[in-house]
């Protein structure tokens, strides 16, 4: 309820300002409150800083990463910590000091090292993370000047990035690394990186190859006593701490900060249901706390204690600080009394992110006892103890099963706070361990994970004490007891690892439907990591028997040298490789910029957070936000709305339905807001627009909805044909005669491909921002797209108003990959339904969630989920067949298609537009083919690679040299065949590890299918200073568009680029633009720039012959005095392509981007988890317009790929709804994902005539190529002795790898389920 008491003030510091609040609602994050943009008039504060992000609010992807410093307590040292944003209650920053990227530099001021290397290094595309990057690198460099690798690679885990790949920002980073011993040569002009077992190739000739990217040397050094200092009235106060409590009144909440333990413990007395909130922000779990009690002022609960017996840390210590404390006492005591300690911190530096472990406390972890938590399992084994104290005394409860599963008797009462956790050391012949295994290495929460524990009899083998707890097998950390119990006095040996095995999933069963699923895995996992650990110890007992002098130690088991591998974990490695590209023609003036790696023009603006992106607009006068409300259903008919209750909540304006359309509403089949009937959850009903956010949300859940469910309710391609629930028409091409071809083979070869879906992830989420204007019925719209024309067109038939009242804005956008086509144009349409009716401007912020080897014949029939509306699918589906040929040329081809109609949400398109999906299942025959026939893969893709002009399935004439130029050239740089014969010799010695190699070839295709798609505009300005303004049809993506536009620009019209602008693009400007997509936007655009800027030079032409010797400026001015027109409308009519569906014919594209990559791996059989060991890309270019773009790019689609085909995998519920949506469920690469080694070599020598300056564009080519990594784990696969078939089914995840590699431990588990 709200409170008419008066708050007190929250004081604390931000960018060096202080900030007294006494308006803060407890229900606030630091992140709400920096963005906020408060007028003057209405609150006391303007602050607006939008370079911090709001990304997923749920502190998973760090791009709201700020730091913040502490005067701690206990040390009495100022602490520096990165921490999310959004997860940072505001209310706990009492007495600290807040840092955000605003407040490390601007290009206005001074520019930091940190920022300024991230930009020049190209560790930046789309922008929308770069500040939280920024802000983790200038934390780490805060506290440690000259980190290690490991450290860097730390700092970054909990930051992610969609764009980049990770490579040039961790080569960023390592500018301010000590020196490592990576390359043993430097200086000796040969690098220990250098590819390829000769140079005989292309890319061996030095004097035309440049593999630098960025100057080191021209960095400036970073001098620590510049930053900003710890503001010294924050230090008095923390010198003398107000004892009294504080008190902060929400309009729901209440937030009460005691100064004193003695005043907390009151607290608790007089609100014993009120939780103590240390760290992150809680999360709604369907729990409402109407008073919290933060005891981060209390410096009891963050006290150290060292006995002789143990380690007793402070409940209010956080993670990452654990980690100091343990270091330091691991340094201190002897090896035999750490052990556990040891494995405990190796532990911790797995568990979420660095900003995570920064803000979660110590004692928040254990009291929460989450089913997945981390640290309970290995702390219930360790026989940790739990300090806890109350106004009446303390006393102490072991953690234990009884505590993890809840029990009262030992519990916490509701008037006890947890003090400290107790850890014992380690004892004689006592053997500690920790496992987990997740999604991927760093920063996601585990599917399973154990603490594991043995005591052996002193100087025997004998078991004497047994410790077994597992975390995301039940509702809480599960306990063995009662096999460990009937395991005591055992000898430590082969028999009872089976029985230990047999007994533990008897215990820890699972039922089916057990939440998460993944049934058979989770129990694979629990006896893989017993197996794991009986071999640790086996080989730790080695330890011991040398330690303790045991004199017969002859009864001891031994680990054969074959099992060693299972006991080394996948080490973080930061990424290290070499980035090739043609060097420009030596007689090419320097001040023309074409070809050279140039910065991405909004780079140091995306490292200091001053690049604008749609929701960092500021507040317009009069402004509402609008929050959709959608299905709850997947297939029903809408019986009612009452929207009555959401009404009645104070800020709620108006809600807004299909009925107040006063236009279209979509198409037949795809409206806008639903009517009558919803086909899929999550299809968008109706839009609450309120004064506030957070008030439009809460309206949405008031809103109530009455259905009735309909049949038949369809989400898989198998359910779609068995209904004959399809979309569009069937897609057809065929060559030869197949099934004459089929008679005659030697070889018949049947089965299924799945591919699973993938979600975009672009780091900035759909937004628009609505501005009527008050006459004539004109809009301003501010969108996140890649096709503002279409967002126009859109919007203008849903108000039913001519397009020209409506003028679209795109300054940039942060991330689309195909997202940003469609369906901002829907957002953009109902924001502007509200605009229109309120009259008020709307903002809309989405939330997250043979036996030779020739092939004969080939016929695939290919089905996607299109989901409940067509969208793209009918094209994705067209494209997926023209390009399912890949590389390869067979005579007898037949392909066919459908796209699948379902009860999910649309499938929108998505880089590659269907070739990463068609080309993943065309090479899942190539590899399947070589297995009948007992051919390594390289061979059957070579033979039945194209190898002379030829045409296509589709008759589309095409020279294949320069596949065949980077199929070669791959082999030779990666050193494929000898590094093939040294897989199969690891793989020979080692039984738990295995690894593999694949080299893929790729042709693709670039462009649209249509002619006029192909066309672009540009409009070129020069005024009177001589300074050129050129604006073009292309959206900066990311991708870089903009910079290449002014490099062609600045070649075309002989001046440098500093003096020309791209400002946004805006559908005022250049009308009727083509969607940014296909990989062709740089092609068209920058003819279409060209094409304006030879007309404005032809017209300076008599000029600047009368004045040769005159300045660029004097041309300009004497040009304006003779008349002469400086504003110029390029224009390019668009490369021709059509496609003939019902003749089955066609030149459906301009041309093909070819390249090969060879990926290698190596996999951990009782886990399922892998490591990259190394990539090498050969791309063709041809000319690079940016050579640091177009490496950016093919870097990034390839990581994007790998996580399409390894780690990100859609899950939904039987009703249809999506369970990986935030980054919690939903793993994208992560920093630690990219390959140890990475090499990316553009293709020398190359030439095409169609393209502007023989370049060619590369902006989706890449993703394809992730799928070596996916080829190379299932050659892993392929050698264990009872490999089940892993080629079926992608992504290969931990779980399908694991239960491909079939063992006893899998036979175990089949046999539990089926017993």
């Amino acid at each position: 309820m709200p409170c008419a008491s008066r708050s007190d003030e929250l004081v604390f510091f931000v960018n060096g300002r202080k900030v007294m609040e006494r308006n803060v609602d407890p229900e606030g994050t630091l992140l709400t409150f920096l963005r906020k943009n408060w007028t003057l008039l209405s609150k006391s504060w303007l602050l607006r800083l939008t370079g911090t992000k709001y990304a997923c609010g749920r502190g998973g992807c760090g791009a709201c990463t700020v730091m913040v410093s502490k005067h701690d307590p206990v040390s009495r040292k100022i602490r520096h910590f990165s921490v999310t944003a959004c997860l940072m209650p505001i209310c706990s920053l009492y007495g600290a000091a807040v840092t955000t990227v605003e407040g490390v530099g601007s290009i206005k001021t001074r520019l930091p090292p940190v920022q300024e290397r991230i930009a020049k290094s190209h560790g930046t595309q789309c922008g929308f993370c770069t500040p939280g990057m920024v802000m983790s690198m200038y934390t780490l460099l805060r506290n440690h000047p000259q980190p290690s690798e490991e450290q860097l690679m730390e700092a970054l885990g909990g930051n992610l990035c969609r764009c980049t790949g990770y490579r040039p920002i961790l080569e960023s980073g390592r500018t301010f690394c000590m020196e490592s011993n990576s390359c043993q040569q430097k200086g000796t002009g040969k690098c220990c990186l250098d590819w390829g077992e000769n140079d005989s190739s292309s890319l061996g000739k030095k004097s035309e190859i440049c593999t630098k990217l960025f100057a080191k040397e021209e960095f400036q050094s970073l001098d620590p006593t510049q930053e900003l200092i710890f503001p010294p009235e924050l230090l008095r106060m923390a010198e003398n701490p107000e004892k009294r409590t504080l008190t902060f009144y929400g309009e729901r909440v209440t937030w009460i900060s005691p100064g004193t333990l003695k005043d907390l413990l009151e607290l608790k007395v007089k609100h014993p249901k009120a939780p103590l909130v240390l760290g992150p922000a809680m999360k709604s779990q369907g729990h409402f706390h109407p008073v919290l009690l933060s005891p981060a002022r209390i410096s009891e609960l963050s006290m150290v204690t060292k006995t002789s017996d143990g380690l007793t840390i402070g409940a209010g210590c956080s993670l990452a600080q654990m980690q100091d404390i343990l270091a330091e006492r691991i340094a201190e005591l002897p090896e035999e009394k750490t052990q556990t300690y040891r494995d405990l911190l190796k532990h911790l530096r797995s568990l979420a992110g660095q900003q995570i472990r920064n803000m979660a406390s110590l004692g928040g972890h254990v009291i929460s006892r989450h089913c997945c938590s981390d640290l309970n399992p290995f702390l219930a084994v360790s026989n940790a103890t739990l300090n806890l104290i109350s106004a009446e005394g303390t006393r102490q409860i072991p953690l234990n099963e009884h505590f993890l599963a809840g029990l009262a008797s030992a519990d916490l009462k509701p008037k006890e706070i947890l003090e400290s956790v107790h850890i014992p050391h380690s004892q004689k012949w006592e053997f500690v361990s920790a496992f987990r295994q997740a999604q991927c290495q760093q920063n996601a929460l585990p599917h399973v994970n154990a603490g594991m524990r043995v005591l052996l009899k002193e100087s025997t083998d004998s078991i004497e004490d047994l410790s077994i707890a597992c975390g995301g097998v039940g509702a809480a950390t599960i306990s063995a007891h009662r096999s460990c119990q009937l395991l005591l006095g055992r000898h430590w040996n082969e028999l009872m690892l089976d029985e230990a095995c047999r007994l533990l999933l008897d215990e820890v069963s699972l039922p089916g439907s057990a939440p998460g699923g993944r049934v058979e895995f989770k129990r694979t996992l629990v006896v893989s990591f017993l197996s794991k650990f009986y071999l640790e110890f086996l080989q730790e007992l080695k330890k011991l028997v040398k330690l303790f002098s045991v004199p017969d130690s002859r009864h001891h088991s031994e680990v054969s040298d074959q099992f060693l591998s299972a006991l080394e974990d996948f080490l973080v490695t930061i990424p290290q490789g070499v980035q090739t590209y043609q060097n420009v023609d030596p007689h090419q003036p320097l001040q023309d910029p074409v070809g050279r790696p140039i910065m991405h023009l909004s780079a140091l603006k995306h490292a200091t957070g001053e690049a604008m992106f749609c929701d960092d607009i500021p507040m317009v006068d009069k402004e509402l936000f609008m929050a959709l409300v959608t299905s709850s259903r997947a297939h029903a008919k809408i019986i009612s709305i009452d929207v009555s209750k959401a009404l009645e909540l104070p800020e709620v304006v108006d809600v807004i339905t299909a009925e107040d359309i006063p236009g279209t509403n979509g198409a037949e089949g795809d409206k806008l807001l639903a009517v009558d009937e919803v086909n899929c959850v999550g299809q968008i009903i109706s839009a609450v627009v309120a004064e506030t956010d957070v008030q439009a949300k809460r309206a949405t859940e008031k809103i109530e909805i009455t259905y009735e469910d309909l049949e038949p309710v369809i989400f898989t391609i198998k359910d779609a044909i068995k209904y004959n629930s399809f979309l569009c028409p069937e897609k057809k091409l065929e060559q030869g005669n197949v099934e004459e071809a089929f008679e005659k083979v030697d070889q018949i070869l049947e089965g299924e491909v799945h591919v699973g879906g993938q979600k975009h992830f672009y780091m900035e989420t759909q937004r628009v921002l609505v501005i009527p204007k008050t006459e004539d019925k004109e809009l301003d719209i501010y969108v996140s797209t890649q096709d503002p024309a279409h967002v126009q067109k859109t919007v203008s038939s849903t108000l039913n108003i001519p397009i020209n009242r409506i003028t679209c804005h795109v300054k940039r956008v942060g991330g689309g990959f195909g997202g940003k086509v469609g369906k901002p144009a829907v957002f953009g349409a109902i924001a502007a339904v509200g605009a229109i009716k309120t009259g008020h401007p709307i903002r809309l912020v989405l939330d997250r969630f043979m036996n030779n080897g020739r092939i004969k014949a080939l016929d695939i029939e290919c089905y996607i989920n299109g989901g409940c509306t067509l969208d793209d699918s009918e094209l994705v589906t067209e494209f997926l067949i023209l390009k399912l040929e890949n590389a390869y040329k067979i005579h007898n081809l037949r392909f066919q298609g459908r796209a699948c109609m379902t009860n999910l949400p649309s499938n929108m398109a998505f880089r590659g537009f269907g070739f990463p999906q068609g080309a993943q299942v065309t090479e899942s025959c190539i590899t399947a083919m070589a297995a009948k026939c007992g051919l390594p893969p390289e061979k059957i893709r070579e033979k039945n690679m194209y190898k002379t002009v030829d045409k296509t399935i589709y008759k589309q004439a095409f020279n294949p040299e320069t596949l065949i130029r980077c199929w070669n050239e791959c082999l030779d740089k990666s050193s494929f065949y000898s590094r093939r014969m040294h897989v199969e010799e690891f793989n020979k010695k080692n039984y738990w590890k295995k690894k593999g190699i694949a080299i893929i070839p790729m042709k693709f295709s670039v462009g649209f299918a249509a002619t006029s798609y192909h066309q672009a505009a540009a409009l070129v300005h020069i005024y009177t200073d001589g300074s050129v303004l050129v604006t073009h049809g292309g959206n900066e993506l990311g991708q870089g568009i903009h910079t290449k536009m002014l490099q062609v620009a600045s070649r075309e019209l002989k001046i440098p680029m500093s003096c020309m602008h791209i400002s946004e693009t805006s559908t005022a400007t250049v009308p009727n633009t083509i969607a940014t997509a296909a990989s062709i936007s740089a092609d068209v655009n920058g003819r279409a720039v060209q094409n304006a800027c030879q007309i404005l030079l032809k017209r300076l032409e008599p000029i600047i012959k009368k004045h040769p010797e005159g300045t660029w400026e004097d041309w300009i001015e004497a040009a304006f005095e003779q008349r002469i027109s400086l504003s110029a409308t390029g224009y390019f009519r668009g490369y021709k392509a059509f496609m003939d569906w019902e003749k089955r014919v066609g030149d459906p594209f301009p041309y093909y981007v070819y390249g090969a990559a060879c990926s290698e791996v190596e996999i951990d059989c009782l886990t399922g988890a892998h490591k990259k060991i190394r990539t090498d890309i050969i791309m063709d270019a041809c000319c690079s317009l940016n050579p640091a773009i177009d490496i950016g790019q093919i870097e990034g689609s390839f990581i994007q790929g790998m996580g399409l085909y390894t780690t990100e995998e859609l899950k939904y519920s039987p009703e249809g709804v999506l369970y990986s949506r935030s980054p919690d469920e939903y793993k994208i690469p992560t920093i630690t994902d990219a390959p140890e080694e990475f090499n990316v070599s553009l293709l020398p020598s190359s030439q095409t005539p169609l393209t502007i300056y023989s370049s060619k564009g590369l902006g989706e080519s890449g993703m394809f190529l992730g799928s070596s990594v996916f080829f190379a784990i299932a050659d892993a696969v392929a050698t264990v002795d009872i490999a089940e078939d892993f080629m079926v089914q992608s992504p290969a995840t931990p779980e399908r790898v694991r239960m491909a590699c079939a063992d006893r431990f899998t036979e175990m588990v089949g046999n539990c389920l089926f017993s």
